[in-house]
């Protein structure tokens, strides 16, 4: 089983969007049948074996063995993977494209930059995986915490001259068999947690004033 499939066909998307059928792929996170399955989530086994079929024959499930049962077959199925990222290129005509409007004070060209990342990296993963071969990539995961809007301001212009000079002392345009390569840096809030029971509010990040407002600068969006 995969760690994450990526799902770029739209009808495989829409196989998998369904709330019963994401039921089941959650379920079979450990192998079962349509009649354990149908135990565990309370459906009638006749429905659970349709949408097995469905899946599978979207990519989603995959057969794992078969168990005979005096004159009966039993099925048992896996999900093909933990977790599942469906791709902009299951949208093509309406997924976002960040070079239509960049700027990078704006959110919505995050997220279209980010739409790109999953397509991009998706399809290479996609790629690699059919080849057998390993995918080379790399990311950076951290969170700062900053002290005023002036102090976010600034990092970002060190961070930007930082990555430019990299770029500019490796990128070689010339290069025989180079391959390019994209960079994509982002900085962004992290959403508060969800309130926790009885409207409380959870989690370290809340207890130290996690919700970071600042008036809007210039060329900033405003959350809705």
């Amino acid at each position: 089983m995969l760690e994450v499939a990526v799902i770029e066909e739209p009808a495989a998307a829409e196989a998998s969007l369904g709330p019963i059928r994401s039921r089941i792929l959650a379920a079979l996170a450990q192998p079962g049948s349509a009649a354990m399955l149908a135990g565990r989530l309370g459906l009638p086994r006749q429905k659970v074996n349709y949408h097995l079929k469905e899946l599978e024959r979207h990519g989603l499930v995959e057969l794992a063995e078969e168990r005979r049962k005096g004159n009966v077959t039993e099925r048992v199925y896996r999900a093909t993977a933990a977790s599942y990222v469906i791709s902009p290129s299951a949208l093509a005509a309406v997924s976002p494209d960040p070079s239509r409007s960049p700027d990078q004070l704006s959110a919505r060209w995050l997220l279209a930059l980010g739409a790109r990342l999953v397509q991009e990296v998706g399809s290479l993963l996609t790629g690699a995986s059919r080849a057998r071969k390993h995918l080379a990539t790399f990311g950076i995961d951290a969170e700062v915490r900053f002290a005023t809007a002036a102090d976010r301001t600034a990092f970002a212009d060190e961070l930007a001259r930082a990555v430019a000079a990299l770029v500019s002392r490796y990128h070689d345009e010339a290069a025989p068999g180079g391959r390019k390569h994209r960079v994509i840096v982002a900085l962004h809030q992290i959403p508060a947690p969800p309130p926790g029971p009885e409207g409380s509010e959870t989690g370290p990040q809340q207890q130290s004033g996690g919700t970071f407002k600042t008036e809007p600068e210039a060329g900033q969006e405003t959350a809705p």
